[in-house]
């Protein structure tokens, strides 16, 4: 925890905003891709079988979400401990690269990319918010050529535990991260992006909200309600 926080702030430093400045913030998951990109990359990562394998593990967890016994965050948590616990960090970065390149053209939206270009265009500084692990994430964010703030994994002696580092960035977390990293957002103008539940509380901080715009028209009007003022 010690070693996130000061990279964290080590980061802000190097973030100050100037007068004037712009930050736009892009969720991940949903808003600039088709669908969910994590359990699609667990399951490139390890192979069907050794992704079927792993299931049952899940399957009392799951349930127990369904009945509303453990929350969201409890479920991500036995997720990650449940497929990531002693996998070499590396082996997993390394797929995470070769799934960027297998799965780029597919899962991401071309309006999503352009609307990224768009911002990075006009000069704004510009990050992924994203409840999907940073290490996962990592190649898209350098191939869009943008920031990226996302879910931490515990790295010991090159092996992940399985365990959260930080919280799952979701929600109001997102905005947590974000000032840990940034500052006072309100030395920005903030743009956001974003598609469920969980990023309302980014786009409520933004003066510049935008509800699934890189969606088709029809996907607009259903699922999560579009954040109340």
């Amino acid at each position: 925890m010690v070693e996130l926080l000061n990279r964290l702030e080590s980061d802000r430093c190097e973030c100050l905003p100037s007068a004037g400045s712009v930050l736009s913030v892009f969720d991940f998951d949903g808003t600039l891709t088709r669908h969910d990109s994590f359990l699609p990359f667990l399951w490139f990562a390890f192979g069907t079988f050794g992704f079927l394998r792993r299931l049952p593990a899940l399957l009392r967890p799951s349930l127990a979400f369904l009945v509303r016994r453990v929350s969201r965050d409890e479920l991500k948590a036995c997720l990650i401990a449940v497929f990531l616990r002693g996998i070499d960090a590396k082996w997993l970065s390394d797929r995470a690269y070769a799934y960027c390149r297998f799965i780029w053209g597919y899962l991401l939206r071309p309006e999503g990319v352009r609307g990224v270009a768009a911002e990075l265009g006009s000069g704004a500084e510009v990050t992924l918010c994203s409840a999907s692990p940073a290490l996962v994430l990592r190649p898209f964010a350098e191939r869009l050529g943008v920031g990226l703030i996302g879910t931490e994994l515990e790295v010991v002696q090159g092996r992940l535990t399985g365990r959260i580092v930080g919280g799952n960035c979701r929600a109001g977390n997102k905005v947590l991260r974000l000032q840990a990293k940034y500052g006072p957002l309100t030395a920005y103008r903030l743009r956001a992006w974003g598609d469920t539940q969980g990023d309302h509380a980014l786009l409520r901080a933004a003066q510049d909200p935008h509800w699934r715009v890189f969606h088709p028209r029809w996907r607009r009007k259903i699922g999560a309600a579009r954040p109340v003022d």
